[in-house]
């Protein structure tokens, strides 16, 4: 009886982690998490924002009673932006996250990095996108030299890699079979 697998596809997904001014001293510790958790850090960057770069980063929550406390802090000191991959990155990195108020992260998602890092409501130590749309937008905030191309899946990906990656594995394993090295690596 023949198990019928299916055709593997790459999902790759990027999301927009920050670790905001009042934890930068954890970065270490925290990235730690993230790469035991199955992310892969692309890019990072330290970086001090402006209240105004806060403001437009923030522009969805203009209005809001919390919109200048949030911009002080966040312009309050340093913080480190990095541009996570993986498997539904978005998804799980909020899953990661825990709740956005710190002390409701402690009482229902005790193991949350909010709950572990985060002060309060606004003091939530780390960022992170809420969907796909928002996580490109705000990539392309604090990397705005990030090429972001969608990454292709379906017909798309398996055209791609009929087109280029087949025909040059093809050649370097025949090659290699052809050689019959004694250490092929």
């Amino acid at each position: 009886m023949q198990m019928l697998m299916p055709e593997p596809q790459i999902f790759v997904e990027r999301t927009l982690a920050l670790i905001k001014p009042d934890v930068v001293d954890k970065e270490e510790e925290i990235e730690d998490l993230i790469l035991r958790s199955g992310f892969l850090i692309v890019q990072k960057r330290t970086l001090q924002l402006s209240p105004e770069q806060c403001s437009n980063f923030y522009a969805d929550q203009y209005g809001k009673v919390f919109f200048p406390n949030l911009t002080a802090y966040m312009s309050s000191g340093p913080l480190v932006a990095m541009v996570l991959a993986r498997h539904c990155a978005v998804s799980c990195w909020k899953e990661l996250l825990g709740p956005s108020n710190s002390i409701r992260a402690r009482r229902t998602h005790p193991h949350s990095l909010r709950a572990i890092y985060g002060t309060d409501d606004l003091r939530n130590a780390l960022h992170g996108s809420l969907s796909i749309s928002s996580a490109e937008r705000e990539i392309r905030f604090m990397f705005p030299e990030v090429i972001l191309e969608p990454i292709p899946a379906g017909q798309r990906a398996r055209d791609y890699l009929n087109l280029y990656v087949k025909p040059t594995l093809l050649a370097g394993l025949t090659a290699l079979c052809k050689e019959k090295p004694a250490d092929p690596m």
